[in-house]
């Protein structure tokens, strides 16, 4: 059908209209899901469009119905494992509902750089806003600025009046500590996220948990930035100043570093150190040895928080906002405890 075209031109609604033998405000009411077109008519219309590849435009569609069917994203870290798989689902989860989304990834969390991106989402008339940026100070611009568009946050705490999901990020850490307990680690360090970071505050609260429920030591957080790099550097640096037999780090890139680190050391794990990460991202299952992690439905993340969101615009928010529970996945990076020397501490009142 795309043949009868001019060449060079895409097709325009009345050339799907003229296909179909129907009006132009017919193939309209189509595209606008009005419920006064036949269903045979509809489905004649629709695959004429299939056939052309013709694609609506959505300004002129914005300016006739006040709607851009388009969800905005805020996100503060897109190459981070957990933001570009919910992205992915998000994506997912919009198209099949008829949206589109339209991302703004933050270079930097200044408020100038959150407020700037902010703007930049709500001039493309987005009807609804999901942000992927637990960051403190994220929520502090928003709280300011003056929103009249729905919003869900991901991995954060409901504040402000908007709705929150997440995976229980205290439960996996416990999860992982208590793991660590149960194979007789008594002396474990935490490596956690940056500070600012709400997920990487509630991973290190359900370690402290866990670990004052078992009275024992509590050894200082390391404070990190979710890279390799950085569990490297905390590795090697631990080595030398701390005695431990297991590390718990806050997600599995940092947990990698941690790895490297130990063996370029030759140290052993698990003989010699039992190492446990988060996220189970799909390379953990190959890292030597393969990781102990916590692994995290981020996809179901992604398509609720869709789902919560455009239920808010249609003022029907009907999708639970309870945390998503997750998965402990053993692999080979923890064992039991090696006896060695004097006994274990134990937390001191």
């Amino acid at each position: 059908m795309s043949a009868q075209l001019p060449k060079g031109r895409a097709p325009s609604i009345r050339d799907v209209a003229r296909l179909a033998g129907v009006s132009h405000q017919t193939v309209s009411r189509v595209l606008n899901n009005h419920p006064s077109i036949r269903e045979s008519t509809k489905a004649r219309i629709m695959q004429v469009m299939e056939d052309m590849q013709y694609r609506p435009n959505l300004a002129a569609r914005a300016l006739v119905t006040r709607h851009s069917r388009t969800i905005g994203v805020l996100c503060a870290a897109g190459a981070q494992y957990g933001p570009a798989n919910s992205i992915a689902a998000i994506e997912d989860a919009a198209r099949a509902a008829g949206y589109y989304v339209n991302t703004a990834n933050l270079a930097a969390v200044d408020p100038e750089s959150i407020s700037g991106a902010l703007r930049h989402l709500m001039d493309q008339e987005i009807e609804g806003l999901v942000v992927i940026a637990p960051q403190v100070r994220v929520f502090d611009v928003l709280a300011k600025m003056s929103m009249d568009v729905p919003y869900v946050s991901l991995q954060s705490t409901a504040a402000g009046g908007h709705r929150a999901l997440s995976g229980d990020q205290i439960e996996g850490a416990r999860l992982a500590t208590r793991h660590l307990i149960e194979l007789g680690h008594q002396e474990i360090i935490h490596v956690a996220g940056p500070q600012d970071w709400i997920e990487a505050e509630a991973r290190m609260q359900g370690f402290l948990d866990e670990v004052d429920s078992a009275e024992l030591q509590t050894h200082p957080p390391i404070l990190g930035d979710w890279t390799a790099e950085f569990g490297y550097h905390a590795g090697r640096e631990l080595l030398s100043t701390r005695e431990f037999t297991a590390v718990f780090a806050a997600n599995d890139h940092m947990a990698l570093g941690l790895l490297h680190a130990f063996r370029d050391a030759g140290r052993d794990v698990p003989r010699d150190i039992s190492v446990v990460g988060f996220d189970d991202i799909v390379d953990a299952r190959h890292f030597c040895p393969p990781l102990t992690t916590v692994r995290q439905d981020y996809a179901e993340i992604g398509r609720r928080a869709v789902s919560l969101l455009l239920g808010e615009v249609d003022g029907d928010p009907v999708v639970s906002t309870e945390p998503i529970r997750p998965v402990f996945v053993i692999r080979d990076s923890t064992a039991p405890v090696r006896a060695r020397g004097p006994s274990p501490l134990r937390k001191r009142y």
